[in-house]
């Protein structure tokens, strides 16, 4: 190879290290997101094994601003152990995020299951306090998905807090958020949320399991390159003793 080819990989693999930096967090954000949404919706999906691919997602940018600190340290100051300690590290990292990958998408399959098997005794446990959390969990899931009952508003009918309450409404959170003075009454339905929260909270979650997923794959190419462009660097190290430093020291 080239000094202009030696001098291109690590010109990029300095870039790529600083996209490292960059990148754990937009992966710690990604995880963290992950948590925070679950908290919403625990209630509809009670495997908190879904978590596990958000956690590792963190753990792994946490690991990648390290990395990306090593990585530039090395590349600039052409430490062959450095180096090899980089590549190695970037390695276990992508077989992690390989797993984070096929987690997610596990977990994805399963979304659809979970929510059907769980949602109708979140919903029989509903008793219209804020001080309930499945009541909560509800309310905030019909008011952020726009949405009403499981399949439609009629499956309020069928709730022990429809016939406790006796007064032919739905909570006040299946009110459309325009219609000020609509109070949840089954007489006027056309001021209700018509679709219902078990399709939409699937798909809430499932699009999660997504972000999770991209982000694993996408970083998980930057690796790659990075590690092709340090073995450049180890090959020809290895090759040529009189070594082309990226920045060169000025003699005194």
């Amino acid at each position: 190879m080239g000094r202009c080819g030696i001098t291109s990989s690590k010109t990029a693999l300095v870039f790529l290290n600083l996209m490292f930096l960059a990148a754990a967090g937009v992966l710690c954000y990604a995880g963290a997101y992950v948590f925070i949404t679950y908290d919403d919706y625990d209630h509809f999906f009670e495997d908190v094994y879904t978590l596990v691919p958000a956690g590792v997602i963190i753990g792994v940018g946490a690991l990648l601003f390290a990395i990306g600190l090593i990585g530039c340290y090395s590349t600039i100051r052409e430490s062959p152990c450095g180096l090899a300690s980089f590549v190695f590290i970037l390695l276990l990292v992508f077989v992690i995020e390989v797993a984070v990958v096929v987690l997610g998408y596990v977990y994805r399959t399963q979304v659809e299951e979970h929510v059907n098997s769980s949602i109708q005794g979140v919903y029989n446990e509903y008793n219209g306090t804020n001080s309930d959390a499945p009541s909560r969990a509800i309310d905030y899931v019909q008011r952020q998905l726009k949405c009403c009952g499981i399949h439609n508003y009629s499956d309020w009918t069928n709730t022990p807090w429809f016939e406790a309450s006796n007064n032919n409404s739905v909570p006040i959170s299946c009110c459309k958020p325009d219609l000020s003075e609509c109070t949840g009454s089954l007489t006027r339905p056309e001021d209700l949320f018509q679709e219902g929260c078990e399709a939409l909270v699937v798909k809430k979650l499932k699009e999660i399991m997504m972000l999770v997923i991209w982000a694993a794959l996408t970083f998980a190419t930057i690796q790659m390159l990075s590690m092709l462009c340090a073995c450049a660097v180890l090959c020809h190290r290895r090759g040529q003793p009189t070594y082309d430093r990226l920045i060169t020291e000025s003699n005194a």
